[in-house]
């Protein structure tokens, strides 16, 4: 990890705020970079007057949308068909799992894409059911732009605000992954046992049951 945001901070050296973007796009396609790290560093680069706070926000939202935008092509290239080829070929999957989700993200989708890019490992991964569904380009393009927006001006800013300080975001941001995780991993760990359930049931539902003598 210290390696990763080593070459973060390298970017911004060498690039100036283009390399803070070029960053925060990667960290879209490869979570292991941290957006609760490169943003507060870029902030600080601001503070440092490497370049300014509004070139640290316009960059780094950039870098956002591009990043957003390379997921939905390959939700897109995904589509559904797809997708439900894939699931009634993985055990405890049905096709019309990724019909509901798709439904849902049908009626849903808008609010889930803005208040997405807000929330850690989710913030890259709701870019792909919106490619999926193919939500329309310009309604995908505003909501990541704000949602990405509000997220980065935050910790732009706290980078800005705080100085040399800025680690204690870390140690905040990370407690908020923690508790994401631990919701997801709830949340699969809640399907596994309600679909396994269904499947035990619906199996002695079927079996004929043994006749009398």
């Amino acid at each position: 990890m210290t390696h990763l945001i080593d070459w973060s901070v390298s970017l911004m050296e060498i690039i100036g705020p283009a390399g803070a973007g070029l960053a925060i796009a990667l960290e879209n396609i490869f979570p292991p970079l941290p957006s609760e790290v490169i943003l507060p560093m870029a902030g600080l680069s601001a503070s440092r007057g490497s370049f300014s706070l509004a070139e640290a926000l316009i960059w780094t939202t950039l870098g956002s949308v591009v990043g957003a935008f390379l997921l939905y092509g390959i939700g897109a290239w995904l589509g559904v068909d797809r997708l439900r080829t894939i699931a009634a070929k993985v055990p405890l999957l049905r096709p019309d799992d990724i019909d509901r989700t798709v439904a849902w993200f049908h009626r849903h989708g808008g609010k889930a894409v803005f208040f997405g890019r807000m929330v850690p490992i989710f913030r890259s991964l709701i870019s792909i059911p919106a490619g999926v569904t193919r939500m329309p380009l310009w309604k995908f393009g505003l909501l990541t732009v704000a949602g990405s927006a509000l997220w980065n001006t935050i910790f732009v800013l706290a980078g800005f605000l705080l100085g040399e300080a800025w680690p204690v975001i870390e140690r905040y941001a990370d407690i908020l992954q923690y508790v994401v995780i631990a919701a997801v991993v709830v949340g699969i760990a809640w399907f596994l046992v309600v679909r396994i359930r269904t499947l035990v049931a619906d199996r002695r539902a079927g079996d004929p049951k043994p006749s009398a003598d």
